[in-house]
């Protein structure tokens, strides 16, 4: 699988990760826990490695924490959650949680869910970060509505990434984000690259152009994915997915040729639901 840096180290990362909203909130159905275990194992066999989540995802977090430990993979993942709530004390504690539940001391990265009392939250990132407890810190939203807000934070704050909404029915980070990410030197997390499913489950109902070969895309997953990351500025998506082998074809992604936004301009109509 391709990596690109992260600009604020040079570490680099793999450009397809895994997120957990709605697909891991299994806490309370154990019989469904092995399948995400080899949702994890197909995305690490693959190369990939960010596992994003939050306390958001009802027991997201504690299922992925398990699963990590149970399979001996921690050394595996590059773990990436978020604080989501108002008041120091009260971030403070919901991340210290997150930690517990994660069956980790160390958190890779540590974001300020849909910017929520970012203010408040940001120096507590910086503190914890100059504890070692957590490597990166980052802000995230998910609508295009937030991004003037999100820009007003890049512009503002060191931040080390950040996570947005971009699609081929979301392209508004295009104009000014992915722009303004490069120029920051700020690493990009990518979620809903299928545009929430209202762009992928019209396509599969559509056979493949002929130029998805051309790319080493065998699914309409995958050149969804490699539309995403011919932006340079973008570090890494992460789609959402409880299925071991929707993982296997979203990894798929990472590898081959990833074409420039060039490529894609005479082939947008195919890409139409």
């Amino acid at each position: 699988m391709h990596t690109r840096p992260i600009p604020s180290t040079g570490a680099m990362l793999p450009v397809i990760g895994c997120g957990t909203w709605l697909g891991f909130d299994v806490g309370s159905k154990p019989l469904e826990l092995p399948q995400r275990g080899e949702v994890l194992a197909a995305l690490f066999e693959t190369g990939g490695s960010v596992v994003d989540t939050s306390p958001m995802y009802g027991s997201a977090e504690q299922v992925v924490g398990n699963l990590l430990l149970a399979n001996s993979q921690r050394d595996k993942a590059f773990l990436a959650t978020k604080v989501w709530t108002t008041g120091k004390q009260a971030g403070i504690q919901q991340m210290e949680r997150s930690m517990a539940l994660l069956r980790s001391g160390h958190i890779d990265l540590m974001q300020v869910h849909n910017l929520e009392d970012w203010r408040i939250h940001l120096p507590t990132l910086h503190a914890l970060k100059a504890e070692g407890r957590i490597s990166y810190l980052g802000v995230t939203h998910y609508t295009e509505a937030a991004h003037p807000e999100l820009e007003k934070v890049m512009r503002a704050e060191p931040l080390d990434f950040v996570q947005f909404n971009y699609s081929i029915a979301s392209r508004n980070a295009e104009q000014r984000l992915l722009p303004l990410a490069a120029e920051r030197g700020m690493a990009v997390l990518v979620n809903l690259p299928f545009g929430g499913g209202k762009v992928l489950r019209p396509l599969r109902e559509k056979p493949l152009p002929g130029w998805a070969a051309e790319i080493g895309c065998t699914s309409w997953n995958q050149v969804l994915l490699k539309f995403v990351l011919s932006q340079p500025a973008v570090t890494c998506v992460i789609p959402g997915t409880s299925s071991p082998s929707h993982m296997r074809d979203n990894t798929q992604a990472g590898s081959g040729e990833l074409p420039g936004p060039d490529f894609w301009k005479a082939r947008m109509r195919d890409l139409e639901p």
